[in-house]
């Protein structure tokens, strides 16, 4: 069977936001005159934005929230997301998928709006088929594992000729709960979960996931 596309999820994955991300909701936070009620610390990094600020304030009280949420995306949408870095290794590599002819997708809980921002800044444009998140369909997808669902079947996607890569436990659900075989960036925010998790496949680098499709397009890998 040949490999044609893989999802990619993005925080965490291809890029690290911590900085950017943790600054604007520190921002955030102090423009309500909120004390967080946990660290502000990578660990909040991956679910929906009002969800991780939820967990901040300790409350979920959506006027609030949406208070919060206008601030960080002032900041966040502006400056902030230009300070996301790149993990080593992530450009050359999504630059020899796509050259091979694989189909890349972008699979994130971040909003589309900075999503787009931080794709067209870094110049990774022509590497990716289309881009995805939750907010981004109408009606905005639930979770990840439907926003999956959905990319496969708007892209027509077979599940046998497609991987998904992520750095945590909602990412192995949402390719498990679609059938799709998933590999885990342990370089990412989520490496300590997905090990105690067991995930079936594991990358140290994006230079071993290069490696893997060129050992399952030999028929090396099953």
């Amino acid at each position: 069977m040949t490999l044609r596309a893989i999802l990619f999820d993005l925080d965490g994955t291809l890029v690290d936001s911590a900085r950017s991300i943790l600054t604007g909701l520190g921002r955030a936070l102090k423009s309500e005159g909120v004390t967080p009620v946990v660290p502000l610390s990578p660990g909040l990094i991956g679910p929906p934005l009002p969800r991780t600020l939820a967990t901040l304030a300790g409350s979920g009280e959506p006027a609030l929230i949406e208070r919060l949420a206008a601030a960080f995306r002032s900041y966040y949408d502006t400056t902030g997301y230009r300070e996301t870095e790149v993990y080593a290794g992530v450009s050359d590599m999504l630059a020899s998928l796509a050259r091979d002819g694989l189909a890349l997708y972008i699979v994130t809980n971040k909003r589309i709006k900075p999503t787009r921002f931080i794709i067209d800044h870094l110049g990774w444009g022509e590497h990716f088929r289309a881009i995805y998140a939750l907010d981004g369909l109408d009606p905005p997808a639930i979770n990840k594992t439907a926003l999956v669902h959905a990319v496969l079947q708007r892209e027509s996607l077979t599940i046998p000729q497609t991987w998904m890569v992520g750095d945590s436990v909602e990412d192995r659900q949402a390719a498990k709960g679609n059938g799709l075989d998933f590999l885990a960036a342990t370089w990412g925010y989520g490496a300590a979960a997905l090990d105690q998790k067991k995930p079936a496949a594991q990358l140290a680098s994006p230079l071993e996931l290069l490696q893997r499709v060129s050992d399952y397009s030999a028929g090396r890998t099953a």
